[in-house]
């Protein structure tokens, strides 16, 4: 009888090492055709920094040690990334929200379109930004997302 359950005990420990062992690297693999390439210059010059996803970027203050928070002005998305650009740190829409508040936002000499602009800005797969600016969003990038597709 002790030796059948110290058959099963080991089956089930060399079980749960598969099941666990082989899921874990597969989790916190990195895609290599999930990424996003950031330049802090239009037409995709100056200082380049490459994040490969899927991550979340509560802010910006502090990437591979530089400061990208205001910086970025045009960006290259990779095939199977999608990016999500907020203007505010922790990927807050505050005026956005404040935009179901009229009477808030009158009071705090705020119009819609101030909320309208306040805003995120998501890119599909492949895209090309040569300047953020054609967005009104140019050095307003204060954290962002990478979300991997497919």
């Amino acid at each position: 009888m002790n030796r059948i359950k110290l058959m099963l005990n080991t089956a089930q420990a060399i079980i749960a090492i598969l099941v666990f062992g082989s899921a874990a690297p597969a989790a916190y693999a990195k895609d290599k055709e999930c990424w996003v390439d950031l330049y802090q210059d239009s037409q995709y010059t100056g200082k380049h920094l490459r994040l490969e996803g899927p991550v979340q970027m509560k802010n910006l203050k502090n990437v591979q040690g530089e400061n990208w928070e205001l910086c970025i002005d045009s960006l290259k998305v990779g095939p199977r990334a999608k990016v999500t650009l907020f203007e505010n740190t922790n990927f807050k829409l505050t005026l956005k929200e404040m935009e179901k508040y009229p009477d808030l936002l009158k009071s705090l000499g705020l119009t819609e379109k101030d909320a309208m602009e306040d805003k995120e800005l998501i890119f599909i797969p492949n895209t090309k930004v040569h300047d953020l600016s054609d967005f009104n969003f140019r050095n307003k990038v204060r954290s962002l997302k990478i979300d991997c597709e497919g």
